[in-house]
C-alpha cells in the first residue's frame, strides 16, 4: 500500500487517531516491542509488585531518577507535530494515545485522550493527593545526595536500567500531605485502565468515520480493542507501523513505514485539499 491510498482513505473522512510508541520513538524514547527491543530486557515493573513491595519502589523509583533527565528532556517528533497539525486542519478530531510522555500535548495536539496516564505526574495511593514529578525528583534527590545513576540506559516507562548496587541504600520518599506511597500517575503492567477513560475511548470510537493506528503493535488488549470495535462497526481502519501488528487482519490498509515521514506527507496532501 501506499501513502497515496492512506491519503484518500482518510480524505473527508472524520478521523480518530490510535498512537503507540513509534511515535516517541523518533523523540528518543525507546519501545517494549519495536525495531531493537529485543536487545533490551522487557520487564517492565509490575502494579502489585510496586504496591506490596519496597525493594520493588526502591529499585522503581532509583532507575525513575536516573532516567528522568533524559526522558523529561524528549521533544515532539515530527509524527506528533504532523498529527497536532492534522488536527488544526480537522482532517483529524481525536487521538487515543497509548504513550505517557505527553509529548502530543508539546506538539500541540489538544483532543488526547491518554489511556495510560502521564509521567508527569505522581499520586499518593493512600490520600489521593497529586504531585509534579519534577518536584518528586528534586525531593528523591535532596535525600539522596550522593546517588548516580551512571551510564544507565533508558527504558520505555521514562526508568532506566540499573546495576544493583547502584539501587542499594537508594532512599525513597513519601507523599507531602500523608508520607503515604507514592506512584506515577500511570497504567503499570498488571493494572487496569480506569472504566471511565476506556468508555470516553470508545465514543470517540463510534464517533469516527475512519481509525487511523499509528506506532502501535496493539499487543496489548487496552489499545487493540478500539481497532477490534470499528471493525465491528464497519469503520475503515488504517494501520502505519514499522513491523505486524495484532491488527492487521482487521485493517483496511496497512503501511509498513516509519510515523514522521509517513505523516508529514499526509499532513500536506490534506492540506492542499
Amino acid at each position: 500500500m501506499s501513502v497515496g491510498a492512506l491519503v484518500e482513505l482518510l480524505r473527508g473522512r472524520r478521523t480518530l487517531v490510535l498512537t503507540g510508541a513509534g511515535c516517541s520513538t523518533e523523540s528518543g524514547i525507546p519501545d517494549y516491542r519495536g525495531q531493537g527491543a529485543r536487545e533490551r530486557p522487557a520487564a517492565p515493573v509490575q502494579f502489585q509488585a510496586f504496591l506490596r513491595d519496597p525493594e520493588a519502589r526502591r529499585r522503581y523509583w532509583a532507575r525513575s531518577v536516573a532516567g528522568w533527565a533524559r526522558f523529561s528532556g524528549a521533544r515532539p517528533s515530527a509524527a506528533h507535530h504532523a498529527l497536532a497539525a492534522l488536527e488544526a486542519q480537522r482532517a483529524v478530531f481525536g487521538l487515543i494515545t497509548q504513550n505517557v510522555d505527553r509529548l502530543h500535548h508539546a506538539a500541540g495536539s489538544r483532543n488526547v485522550i491518554e489511556l495510560h496516564g502521564a509521567l508527569e505526574r505522581v499520586r499518593c495511593m493512600q490520600c489521593g493527593v497529586f504531585e509534579g514529578r519534577a518536584s518528586v525528583q528534586s525531593r528523591l534527590l535532596a535525600e539522596n545526595p550522593s546517588f548516580c545513576g551512571g551510564l544507565a540506559q533508558s527504558r520505555p516507562d521514562g526508568d532506566s536500567e540499573l546495576d544493583a548496587s547502584a539501587v542499594q541504600g537508594f532512599v525513597v520518599v513519601g507523599c507531602s500531605a500523608c508520607d503515604g506511597v507514592l506512584k506515577p500517575d500511570v497504567v503499570f503492567f498488571g493494572e487496569n485502565v480506569p472504566a471511565a477513560i476506556v468508555e470516553s475511548a470508545y465514543e470517540q470510537v463510534s464517533a469516527a468515520e475512519a481509525l487511523l493506528v499509528v506506532g502501535s503493535s496493539l499487543t496489548v488488549f487496552s489499545g487493540y480493542r478500539f481497532v477490534r470495535r470499528a471493525a465491528e462497526r464497519k469503520i475503515p481502519v488504517a494501520i502505519v507501523n514499522l513491523g505486524p501488528t495484532r491488527g492487521d487482519a482487521l485493517a483496511t490498509l496497512k503501511l509498513e513505514a516509519s510515523a514522521g515521514e509517513t505523516l508529514e506527507r499526509v499532513e500536506r496532501a490534506l492540506a492542499r485539499a
